[in-house]
């Protein structure tokens, strides 16, 4: 790969091939759900220090959620993040807004402005909207525009204080978090999207039956996207019982059905992209009882390595072009990231690519990037990593 510039000069046959002996070439990966922490929540992540494990993990683009300290609903103060961005960030950073003022659920805050202003998706991730009446409003404004609104399903009635899979509840002593909370929360908003239009994204979904929904839409031709996460995607509700607060994560890890569910979601295309739902915290935060340990986990510097591990062939061998669709091309899609920003690899694109180094013997991930150390993955095996990343000709991650 030779770059000048900030643009692609010339590739040279085998690094330009899907997957040549150890190294594979991918666009820079774009993430579509993260925390970045700031402001307000600096213990936990900078923006700089979560754009940095960002680029470690191969990501060019990062979308922040904004539930931040105040929360992102409003033109000035998504401005205030972009400059702090502008200060030192490792990654180009897409802010998204809040469906509702405060994250509070109960007015919709100025999308007209926030739309002029650039922004695209549109989130009250960590809450559910939980009003239909709201749901509708949002589909609405942003329907015109090419505007998103992306959901965290999860019904305050049915699983508002919900902690695990309600399988295992009773035997850790802790509340249930039904799958009925989310599948309810989808179905629901499905029927508005029908009524309504615009254009509907299911965060982090988790159950076989949201799954089913998702894809009966889709055959209705319902403008409707969603995502799973890394650890929706591996682990089970029974590692949590062998690990405690250390898995807890909103929503849930569920049973081995589910994952199976997830797995060939993602495969046949049901299931759109992976998003890390990057949820750093301190670790006193994540210490002491399941109940009250804070929900999440960091995602952004293991997520390439579990992808690939997850689109196989029956041979075992890592399906290279559906990686970079997943957590590349796509998730730029559903941002409506300029297509410019994602490199097809050619020469003359812009020089913002990744580069994975494949290995016979798997092994342990390297320690994290991140300011938290909330890593799901720390015992986990993989055949995978990101050994540089660059974004427009700059290096921003080589090992």
């Amino acid at each position: 790969m030779l770059v000048e510039g900030s643009v692609i000069a010339d590739i040279r046959p085998a690094a330009a091939a899907p997957a040549v002996a150890d190294r594979v070439l991918l666009p820079g990966l774009v993430d579509l759900h993260a925390h970045l922490r700031e402001p307000g929540q600096e213990a936990a992540e900078t923006v700089a220090s979560g754009t940095r494990a960002a680029a470690t993990g191969g990501f060019t683009d990062v979308f922040a959620m904004p539930n931040t300290e105040p929360a992102m609903d409003s033109v000035e103060r998504v401005e205030a993040l972009e400059r702090i961005v502008r200060a030192g960030a490792s990654a180009r950073v897409h802010p998204i807004a809040a469906v509702t003022l405060g994250r509070q659920g109960t007015e919709l805050v100025d999308v007209v402005s926030l739309l002029s202003h650039g922004v695209r998706v549109f989130s009250d991730d960590g809450s559910c909207v939980d009003d239909p009446a709201l749901v509708a409003q949002i589909l609405a404004a942003t329907s015109a525009s090419g505007g998103v609104f992306a959901q965290h399903a999860q019904s305050r009635e049915l699983a508002g204080s919900g902690v695990v899979h309600s399988r295992i509840a009773g035997q850790l002593g802790v509340e249930g978090w039904p799958a009925l909370g989310e599948e309810a929360v989808i179905a629901r908003d499905l029927g508005l999207l029908a009524e309504v239009g615009g254009h509907l994204h299911v965060c982090h979904i988790s159950t076989r039956g949201a799954v089913e929904l998702i894809r009966e839409a889709k055959r209705k031709r319902l403008r409707v996207t969603s995502e799973v996460t890394p650890h929706h995607l591996v682990l089970t509700d029974e590692d949590v019982v062998r690990e405690g607060a250390a898995l807890k994560v909103n929503p849930p890890l569920r049973e081995a059905a589910d994952v199976a569910a997830l797995r060939e979601a993602l495969r046949d295309g049901t299931i759109d992209i992976v998003a890390t739902d990057h949820a750093p915290h301190p670790l006193v935060a994540k210490q002491g009882s399941l109940q009250d340990a804070a929900f999440g986990l960091i995602g952004f510097e293991t997520a390439l390595s579990v992808v690939a591990d997850v689109l196989v062939d029956h041979a075992g061998r890592t399906d290279w072009a559906a990686v970079a669709q997943v957590l590349a091309y796509r998730p730029a899609a559903i941002g409506s990231l300029p297509p410019e920003s994602v490199s097809q690899l050619r020469v003359g694109d812009a020089a913002t690519f990744c580069v994975v180094e494949t290995e016979s013997s798997p092994r342990l991930p390297p320690a994290p990037v991140s300011k938290s150390r909330n890593t799901p993955f720390a015992k986990h095996r993989f055949r995978s990593r990101v050994t540089r990343t660059v974004l427009e000709g700059r290096d921003t991650h080589r090992s």
